[in-house]
């Protein structure tokens, strides 16, 4: 099967949870990897930069009127994705330890993993 075939069977088969989900690990795993790498080292460097990324697009997604969740839940996630914003930096400035946003991270993938398994549970019959 090529790269292609892969990626369309995956977009026509994934939820968007789970396709959060997958990119949340993605971005959790390199910044787990980068974790005891010098501030100046270019895979440091980009973790961070990808993970800030993540969390400004959902900042984006959040501030739209069109998103469907729940407007506290929207405040929340905007307000932490500003506190990944500033720590970001300072793990760049004054070389913080990477765990708080692994942690926070990790956070919502255990959300989103709870999301999709109550959504795709049947529904109890009464």
């Amino acid at each position: 099967m090529t790269l292609q075939a892969y990626q369309q069977t995956l977009q026509a088969t994934e939820t968007p949870r789970s396709t959060e989900y997958r990119l949340f690990a993605q971005v959790t795993r390199a910044l787990i990897e980068a974790k005891d790498c010098d501030k100046l080292d270019k895979r440091k460097i980009d973790a961070l930069d990808w993970n800030r990324r993540l969390w400004t697009a959902l900042i984006s997604d959040c501030s739209s009127k069109d998103n469907s969740l729940p407007e506290e839940l929207r405040a929340q996630i905007i307000s932490l994705g500003l506190w990944v914003s500033r720590y970001s930096s300072d793990v760049m400035r004054d070389g913080e330890s990477i765990d708080p946003l692994i942690s926070v991270n990790r956070s919502i993938m255990e959300g989103l993993n709870q999301s999709a398994s109550a959504a795709e549970a049947p529904a109890e019959k009464e």
